[in-house]
């Protein structure tokens, strides 16, 4: 059970391991809290010297630390403006490697799960391939009724993850309150938000049939697409702790020497990986927000597969028209619209000037005109973007954090299948013609379409309203006719705290009575 010393207890725990390991002293000064000075001093004294890299003493202090913290740092790496530039950018390497647990306890959750042993689930069951903070997953085989035997792709929970992830995240939610207490800026990055949202993403993955929804949901919204896919679900072999999907042969998108040797056009992937995450995070407001090259292969018949689809981002029509305006606005130099879409959208404070904010956007945009476009990091510009919005009392989008962390992670990929990818040209069709398609007639048609829906059905509603109205304004004379009357209920009560000369308890309840009493005469 988690506890106000338990939690202490084990976040001195993390600060002393990720002191010891360096992270610590590589936050930047200028983010300290105010009298956490002489603490950090105390870390920089307890560093472990040696020549391993920043990135790799991270990796270490976090996986000793568990697998809520491996979640935590990959969620921080979204936030440069919390951890500072430096230490987000090694949290970007951060993988989600974990050791794997036996066999044999896979096989006793598969049991828990189907209430029949594994060698019935399945035909076979191979060891784990793969191992991260939630589950692990093993290749097996299944035999369909007509006798084809088919391989699938079967993810097992972690056992006991759900303990764990409850204790250390009472932890994060300890401090995070602290850190809003302490000051200003930390109510203004929202920290109790950020593991608001963390809390929620892993609940959605430690439920495997959620993460099959989701994968039913995203292939429903891209089946007219030629150029990606996902996975299908096997749903009889599918529970909350196993989840089952069709087996994948195809090639890793960090295997580059494997796609060039089978022949595919890298280039291509690259502009298919960047066009695909804008089509569903503006088309559909549902995208994979885990994009990074072991969740993507292509398969042999050049199609893009995502897998692995435990952590999902939604945005609804207003995040997705802002998202959509922001980037055609950098992409055509737009900057008064840019700076009034945050305003419209209630991101900045209505008290600015849009003036002076179109002013800070332009010092942003600029510059990177005069850059070619392998120069040019759309999703570096956007974090700047954020940060200079602070200076304008915008605060923290915890809905646009998961859409920031996979545009940064989905950008990596494409560049490194094309480092003179052009990130503003590869995206100018698909924001185009969604900007177009919302935003243009059709658009306006259909908005005003859905007002009118709207309308006819408050007025469906409306005989049902003025009904309850009368039987609310009925109840209320009867009651008030011959005087206010006191339910038996409440008199006893009244009663039996003056009889135990509970004054507290009488002037509480008398309270009660008199506003009761108040509301119904007035």
């Amino acid at each position: 059970m988690a506890t106000p010393l338990g939690d202490f207890l084990r976040l001195a725990r993390a600060g002393f391991v990720l002191a010891r390991e360096g992270v610590v002293s590589r936050i930047d000064p200028a983010m300290l809290p105010p009298g956490s000075e002489p603490l950090f001093a105390v870390a920089k004294l307890i560093e472990r010297r040696g020549p391993a890299s920043s990135a790799a003493r991270l990796g270490a202090a976090i996986s000793r630390l568990g697998p809520s913290y491996v979640k935590l740092g990959q969620f921080l790496a979204t936030r440069p403006d919390v951890v500072g530039a430096q230490l987000a950018r090694d949290l970007e390497t951060l993988q989600d490697r974990m050791p794997p647990f036996p066999q044999e306890v896979a096989e006793r959750t598969i049991v828990r799960n189907f209430d029949q042993p594994a060698s019935v689930v399945y035909q076979r069951l191979g060891p784990p391939l793969a191992a991260a903070s939630i589950a692990q997953v093993h290749q097996g085989e299944v035999s369909d009724p007509d006798g084809t035997v088919r391989k699938v792709a079967v993810k097992v929970l972690r056992p006991d993850v759900q303990r764990r992830f409850r204790i250390d995240l009472s932890s994060f939610y300890r401090a995070a309150r602290l850190g809003e207490r302490a000051s200003p800026e930390g109510q203004r990055l929202r920290l109790v938000a950020i593991v608001d949202t963390l809390a929620r993403s892993v609940a959605m993955e430690m439920d495997l049939r959620l993460e099959a929804a989701a994968l039913s949901e995203l292939a429903q919204n891209t089946q007219a697409e030629p150029d990606f896919r996902v996975p299908a679900v096997d749903w009889d072999r599918t529970g909350r702790e196993v989840l089952t999907t069709e087996w994948i042969d195809g090639i890793k998108l960090n295997d580059l020497e494997g796609l060039r040797a089978a022949g595919h056009d890298l280039p291509a992937i690259g502009r298919i990986v960047m066009q695909s995450f804008l089509r569903h995070a503006l088309r559909d407001g549902f995208f994979h927000a885990d994009m990074h090259p072991g969740n993507l292969f292509v398969d042999p018949d050049g199609r893009l597969v995502a897998v692995d689809c435990g952590i999902m981002g939604r945005l609804g029509l207003k995040e997705r028209r802002f998202l959509a305006e922001i980037l055609y606005g950098f992409i055509t130099r737009n900057w008064k619209r840019t700076a009034e879409v945050h305003f419209e959208a209630g991101y900045v404070p209505a008290h600015h000037s849009v003036e002076d904010f179109a002013q800070a956007i332009r010092a942003i945009g600029e510059p990177i005109y005069s850059r070619r476009a392998d120069q040019i990091s759309m999703a570096k510009l956007l974090t700047l973007l954020f940060e200079v919005t602070a200076l304008f009392d915008m605060k923290t989008r915890p809905e646009l954090l998961l859409l920031q962390k996979t545009m940064v992670v989905v950008e990596g990929v494409a560049r490194s299948l094309d480092p003179q990818l052009d990130m503003w040209k590869t995206s100018e069709p698909v924001v185009r013609n969604w900007i177009e398609r919302n935003l243009g007639p059709v658009g306006r048609i259909e908005e005003v379409a859905h007002g009118v829906s709207a309308i006819g059905r408050s007025l469906q509603s409306l005989p049902d309203l003025i009904a309850q109205g009368q039987r609310i304004a009925d109840q209320l004379d009867a009651a008030t006719r011959h005087g206010l009357t006191l339910a038996p209920e409440t008199t006893e009560a009244i009663g039996r705290a003056e009889g135990r000369g509970n004054r507290w308890m009488s002037i509480a309840l008398w309270v009660i009575v008199v506003l009761l009493a108040f509301n119904l005469l007035t």
